[in-house]
């Protein structure tokens, strides 16, 4: 009778184990491998939305590779391409170059692996992406205008942008910025002048010899619109070597822990700052809505907010 009753007991915990549908069920069987490939690994914006999508995936049992694509579309293909002979059952891309990395997206719609962007959107035509996650950039520059109007002041001045036009975000991020500057202009007495639209990689060697082109051609610059923390913190070395920080005021973006920094420092005067880690939280739900057949919206946009020294020096997170 003892043993009977043991037996049943063991067929009732097998029953339980196996029949449970919570997503940290220890038993649960994997619901198959999210492909992700961001444009790079270096600069710790991606680390965190990658770090997020692999513990938020693991909640629902998806087992997760992240991969960089070092701003190399070539390379970046060829990760996709063994996500799809992997079989995964999501990818998951910020594109390193938004029309190069279409033949490789339409491999995996051939194969009939859902596609989706995160950061950086693809929006060209002849490919099917379920669901872009990423900045409300394009109002993240406007806000990034809205610093720089701020911090020049009533004077206003000439501008340069160091742009990183391979990125579909930093397209949107320059476009409203130069949108919200020609709406100031139009009614306001000290002028914005934008006098040049640079190339700075996205990388603090690239904007630091971007921001000495710009010092050259313009010596009386004042204000410099850089579309991430790393070109900005470049631009501001540049600055302090040629004797010019006092002169010139930095608006950044992206609200990573360096760039916070350099905002409480007085080297940056303010971000607009993303939430990669919301972008994780809603890549893998978008994942998860769509394998359950739900619809899911086509753009899931997130809101920057306006960081400056005031908001640095109550962050508790820095120095």
């Amino acid at each position: 009778m003892k043993s009977r009753f043991l037996l049943l007991v063991a067929f009732a915990c097998l029953f339980v184990s196996g029949c449970g549908d919570s997503p940290e069920s220890p038993g649960q069987k994997s619901r198959g491998l999210i492909g992700v490939s961001l444009l790079t690994l270096e600069n710790p914006f991606f680390k965190v939305i990658g770090d997020t999508i692999t513990e938020e995936g693991a909640k629902h049992g998806y087992e997760t590779l992240v991969v960089s694509g070092d701003k190399d579309v070539a390379k970046q293909s060829n990760q996709i391409k063994d996500f799809i002979v992997k079989g995964a059952a999501a990818i998951v891309l910020s594109p390193c170059d938004s029309k190069s990395i279409l033949p490789v997206i339409a491999e995996a719609n051939t194969a009939g692996i859902p596609v989706f962007t995160v950061d950086i959107p693809c929006n060209e035509p002849g490919v099917k992406i379920v669901a872009q996650v990423a900045t409300d950039n394009e109002g993240g520059g406007r806000e990034a205008a809205k610093a720089m109007i701020e911090a020049l002041g009533e004077a206003g001045g000439k501008v340069a942008i160091l742009h990183l036009k391979q990125a579909e975000s930093c397209i949107l991020r320059v476009k409203g910025f130069r949108a919200a500057v020609d709406g100031h202009n139009a009614t306001a007495a000290g002028k914005l002048e934008i006098v040049a639209e640079l190339e700075s990689g996205g990388a603090k060697d690239i904007g630091f010899r971007a921001a000495e082109d710009a010092l050259q051609a313009h010596p009386d610059l004042r204000g410099i619109f850089a579309i991430n923390d790393p070109a900005a913190l470049g631009a501001r070395a540049a600055l302090e070597k040629a004797g010019k920080a006092e002169q010139i005021l930095i608006i950044g973006f992206d609200g990573q822990p360096e760039g916070k920094q350099a905002i409480k420092d007085g080297k940056i005067y303010a971000d607009p700052i993303q939430f990669p880690d919301q972008m994780g939280v809603k890549v893998v739900e978008a994942i998860v809505s769509h394998s359950k057949g739900t619809t899911v919206p086509p753009q899931i946009l997130i809101p920057t907010s306006l960081y400056r020294k005031a908001d640095a020096e109550k962050d508790p997170e820095l120095k």
